[in-house]
């Protein structure tokens, strides 16, 4: 049978035709596109969030050796993810985000991310969660101002560590996760089987009392301790920066401060003015990649190549050395104090000489050290943020024109205070009241105990009751008086004894009276370490009655506006000392403490709203030279006036003549 032509003919326009598809692809209005190459799909919800999308996604774990029959004690190794995604049309600049995890998880290593707050280096203890910041990348830029570039608008953070407690079927996920900078909201947490995702966004309503007008770049933030790292000139392979320490903190001080930072791209100090480290070596640049780089470089002249450096402050007789010194505010003994105090002595100032290798020897390619930490003597212990880019800071031009110059480049570092942990602050508080025959000591291992006194005391025991006149006598004398006191009051008397506080600094509050127009208290400051402190301040938060503050004796005392009912103590002139540990009249009496002392009086606005003895008389928190000491967990009880009054009045007299001759 014969086709007809005309169908010989169409057959072979469609053949063509299709030829034509198959070879040269599919026109661009071709319906079924979109099927033959799906798109890879997003979490749910995040197409719809206008902020910052987070996930968590738990990957994979395994059993870890040694293999045990209990549960909560076998370890596993796991790996998961997190990741940001700008879904909004804001920039975030300096991403934070906060991981609470729930099973004792260890984190061994993240990629793109680093530890901040006090973490510390890996691996590191996140049980209590964890905040993380982006390195090197540390902004997340909009699809509008990047075309849809998830490169510049996302960040994926790589877990590996460890966790416990869980059995093999169960999905260990964390328990929330939310952005950590300030003025955004993550109110929804939607939880999966193997994935956490929420959706944050910018709070219309945050208004921060603490940041500086907007610029270019992330506005400065201002906390208790603030640090800047300014470029001051860059060259190719190096550049000179100098370090601001200010101590802004109403509270803060620092005594003997060593900052240390961690250099991330194998950078070292080649010289430094205003400030050194504390171990002057380059073995390792010899032996690390700069040897490996800079083959004919002279090493022998480098300060430090230690890739996590501890620097101090020079002493005040180098402040005016040309070579290591002569820079203002720099070589002040390591010491920066209240601005409350004085605002000329609470800066620091140092510059140093950094040497960079390939691939960032270009003068453009700048990165500052990460993982800043500050430390001191008997201060607050202090939680510093990373390192945040700012607009360059600006100098007053040498030449006194009244012109300014600019920094290349500058970054800021905000450490805060924090309340110390259980059994690590460094000094505590003794109460005693008129009222009580009975002083309430500071707690047990207030400021830690070590396993050799542990095998003698006992860590976990409440500390015991003991007569006032006590308090004057070093821990290691006491026990015979607070056995007496316990036969006295027929108290038990254990076997191990309860261990010391081992704090260099305590300090007793006493309630001296109280009558209805006011109240008095006596404070008074022990130091038994072997290092003076000069020109110490102390604080006192009393939540009800510091309204009430009239007059201190031997103290300069001012009531602070901020923070709230805080009263702010330091010692009149030519009493700025509190001295030393001092051995005693002879080898069989105990030590003698440096003190000081000074009488505080109040008055009742409002009488019927204080009571003096349960607890409005007593401060809720107490701090010496910024950090916060440790209180106890009771308050004085009242004693029948009958067996209190002897004892008050021999301890009346004990304090009398151990004080007296300190203000003479």
């Amino acid at each position: 049978m014969k086709m007809p032509w005309m169908k010989l003919i169409c057959l072979a326009f469609l053949f063509l035709s299709l030829r034509n598809q198959i070879c040269y692809g599919a026109p661009d209005d071709y319906d079924d596109y979109d099927e033959e190459e799906p798109k890879e799909k997003n979490p749910p919800g995040q197409d719809k969030c206008n902020g910052i999308f987070l996930t968590y996604t738990f990957t994979e774990r395994n059993k870890e050796l040694p293999h045990v029959k209990n549960v909560t004690a076998q370890a596993w190794s796991f790996k998961s993810k997190a990741t940001l995604v700008n879904t909004g049309l804001e920039e975030l600049k300096g991403w934070k985000m906060f991981i609470r995890f729930q099973h004792r998880e260890v984190l061994v290593s993240a990629t793109n991310a680093i530890l901040v707050d006090g973490a510390g280096d890996f691996p590191a203890k996140v049980e209590k969660g964890a905040t993380l910041s982006g390195y090197p990348n540390t902004d997340l830029k909009t699809s509008v101002d990047t075309a849809g570039d998830l490169t510049k608008m996302s960040t994926e953070i790589e877990f590996t560590g460890t966790m416990f407690g869980l059995n093999e079927k169960a999905i260990p996920l964390p328990k929330s996760i939310r952005l950590a900078n300030d003025g955004w909201k993550c109110p929804t947490l939607t939880t999966y089987r193997t994935f956490l995702t929420t959706c944050c966004y910018k709070d219309p309503k945050y208004k921060s009392l603490n940041q500086s007008a907007k610029g270019k770049y992330t506005p400065r933030q201002y906390g208790d301790v603030n640090l800047m790292y300014d470029v001051l000139k860059s060259y190719e392979g190096s550049y000179e920066a100098q370090v601001t320490i200010d101590n802004d903190g109403t509270l803060s001080r620092l005594d003997n401060w060593n900052l240390t930072w961690e250099w991330m791209r194998g950078e070292f100090i080649h010289s430094m003015r205003g400030a050194y480290t504390r171990r002057i070596e380059y073995s390792d640049c010899i032996f690390g990649l700069p040897g490996q780089y800079l083959k004919g470089f002279d090493f022998s002249q480098v300060m430090n190549c230690e890739k996590r450096p501890v620097i101090s402050d020079l002493p005040l007789e180098k402040a005016n050395d040309t070579e290591i010194g002569h820079i203002p505010n720099c070589c002040k003994n390591g010491s920066l104090v209240s601005p409350v105090m004085d605002e000329n002595n609470a800066r620091a100032v140092f510059q140093l000489r950094v040497y960079k290798l390939p691939p960032d020897t270009p003068k453009t390619v700048l990165y500052p050290p990460q993982r800043w930490n500050i430390t001191s003597l008997v201060s607050a212990h202090y939680h510093c943020s990373a390192p945040v880019r700012v607009d360059p800071s600006a100098f007053p031009e040498a030449t006194g024109t009244g012109a300014k110059t600019y920094a290349v480049a500058s970054w800021q570092v905000v450490c805060n205070m924090t309340k110390p942990e259980k059994k690590r602050a460094k000094c505590c508080v003794s109460f005693t009241a008129y009222y009580s025959n009975g002083a309430v000591p500071c707690s047990t291992c207030a400021c830690g105990c070590d396993d050799s006194q542990t095998d003698k005391c006992n860590p976990s025991s409440r500390a015991m009751l003991l007569p006032p006149d006590a308090l004057l006598l070093p821990a290691v004398n006491r026990t015979a008086k607070i056995k007496a006191y316990a036969k006295l009051k027929k108290k038990p008397v254990p076997r191990a004894m309860p261990c010391p506080d081992n704090c260099v600094v305590s300090i007793n509050w006493h309630v001296s009276s109280d009558h209805k127009a006011g109240w008095t208290a006596r404070m008074t400051l022990f130091n038994w370490g072997e290092t003076q402190f000069k020109d110490w301040y102390a604080a006192v938060e009393l939540k009800k009655a510091a309204s009430g503050y009239d007059d201190v004796y031997s103290f300069n005392g001012t009531k602070l506006v901020s923070p709230k009912n805080t009263i702010f103590f330091q010692g009149l002139k030519g009493l700025e000392y509190l001295i030393e540990i001092k051995n005693g009249s002879s080898d069989s009496k105990p030590k003698v403490p440096g003190k000081q002392q000074s009488v505080i009086s109040f008055t009742k606005k409002k009488p019927e709203a204080i009571n003096i003895r349960k607890g409005d008389g007593f401060p809720s928190k107490v701090f010496f030279n910024g950090a916060e000491c440790a209180l106890p967990d009771s308050l004085p009880s009242a004693a029948t006036l009958l067996s209190s009054m002897p004892l008050l009045f021999f301890s009346a007299i004990a304090f009398l003549l151990n004080t007296y001759p300190f203000h003479s």
